[in-house]
């Protein structure tokens, strides 16, 4: 397919590279008119010049800006029967599409969480109805059944399913390998807290008679097996407030994170402290290349704590190449408006970044329980209803779960079901 535009943009080329390549699709671009005129194949005037006998799709302006705007004016609108996001009064898919994937509004949210998050309550997605829907890929096949409906059948042929079951370890085990100043601690508190299970579990799992009950590796080692592209991330920053790991030096810890390792992709969980920091950033990066003796090349930050472009940025200096975190803590869905992989494009610099991937997930296991207060019923249809739509519109469906969670800890029993359910789905 041939696009006329007045002015190549890299903004535009960052859009079409995803909506095309991304899916298994080609286009060219020209701001010739004669070499447009005289193309025989699908083409698309995305300008105010109109050519004879050939579409026009009037451009909202977003995508031929240079510099970033501090506030843009966002409606819900219709484009072809298909809710789209109206940008500056404009319907315009394309530039809702960068909208969305570019997570424009992110660069100037005023109401962060607690942590400095942005959250899901504050998207555009979720205010108009549209974060638990692939709303990219949505309008991708209006745009696509519109101006080159020739196309579809090769988009149908190139959607298939890429399952990422993925696991947080932000704390290893609940008492195994906890020594010193810190067992000694959580025996203080529970007896004061006269809590006698948790000192009779804790004092029986250190001599060994019972399984910690954070322990899910085993599990965890089986799903390596079955699905090749699992993604394990750990935390192995120094002991603080949100960071409560078993120290990283430890012997056994490191025997444990090695043996993994060597049955997938191990990547790192920048503790919540390191997120302000490229020092402690570096040395958990050399901590776990000392431990696999692999270049750390992927990431997911802790506490789900990303800003634009900052974290990005960050990890790209430090030579990470793919990030997961792009998903919220306090709702399930689809933070970038789409399930499939993709680049980065930081709207500060106007640059595309397209060796830095960003692998977006559809839920996590914490959403359910604690933010959205889900029964285990509730949840099981909640996933249906996600990964239905990856199955439909096709993509990445990553999800994320804690070793704590898998093994049914505590408040946690009977959760299994869910993971469990989800591979199920996943493989039906």
């Amino acid at each position: 397919m041939l696009f006329y535009v007045d002015e190549i943009s890299i903004r535009l080329i960052y859009t079409l590279d995803f909506v095309f390549k991304e899916h298994g699709l080609e286009y060219q671009l020209t701001n010739d008119k004669h070499v447009f005129e005289t193309f025989k194949g699908t083409k698309l005037s995305y300008s105010d010049f109109e050519f004879e006998h050939s579409p026009v799709l009037t451009p909202a302006g977003l995508l031929f800006e240079e510099t970033f705007r501090g506030s843009v004016l966002t409606e819900k609108g219709s484009w072809n029967g298909v809710e789209c996001l109206k940008l500056d009064s404009v319907v315009d898919p394309l530039a809702a599409i960068f909208y969305v994937l570019s997570r424009y509004e992110e660069y100037h949210a005023s109401s962060p969480d607690d942590h400095g998050r942005f959250t899901a309550r504050e998207s555009i997605q979720s205010k108009f109805g549209w974060l638990h829907l692939q709303i990219v890929e949505r309008w991708i096949e209006a745009f696509l059944q519109i101006y080159a409906p020739e196309l579809l059948g090769k988009l149908e042929l190139q959607k298939s399913v890429r399952v990422i079951p993925s696991f947080d370890i932000d704390n290893t085990f609940a008492y195994k390998w906890k020594e010193g100043w810190r067992s000694w601690l959580s025996n203080g508190k529970d007896i004061l807290k006269n809590n006698k299970e948790r000192l009779k579990n804790r004092k029986s799992v250190q001599k060994g008679e019972l399984t910690d009950p954070f322990d899910s590796f085993e599990t965890i080692r089986s799903v390596f097996q079955n699905y090749p592209e699992t993604r394990v991330f750990w935390q192995l920053g120094n002991y603080a407030k949100y960071d409560t790991n078993i120290a990283w030096n430890h012997p056994q810890h490191q025997k444990l994170i090695l043996e993994l390792s060597e049955l997938g992709k191990v990547g790192l969980h920048p503790s919540y402290a390191s997120n302000q920091s490229d020092e402690k950033l570096n040395h958990e990066v050399l901590r776990l290349e000392k431990i696999t003796s692999k270049p750390v090349l992927e990431s997911r930050q802790h506490f789900l704590k990303l800003n634009l472009p900052g974290t990005y940025l960050r990890m790209i200096e430090r030579g990470f190449e793919k990030d997961f975190t792009m998903g919220y803590a306090d709702d399930y869905g689809f933070r970038a408006g789409t399930a499939y992989e993709h680049a980065f494009f930081d709207l500060l610099t106007n640059r595309y970044y397209p060796e830095y991937r960003i692998v977006p997930f559809a839920y996590m296991d914490g959403t359910l329980l604690e933010y959205k207060k889900l029964t285990i019923d509730q949840s099981l249809e909640a996933v249906k209803q996600l990964i239905d739509e990856v199955k439909k519109y096709g993509g990445t469906f990553c999800f994320i779960w804690h070793n704590e969670t898998l093994a049914e800890a505590g408040k946690w029993k009977g959760w299994r079901k869910v993971f469990d359910s989800t591979l199920e789905q996943l493989n039906g």
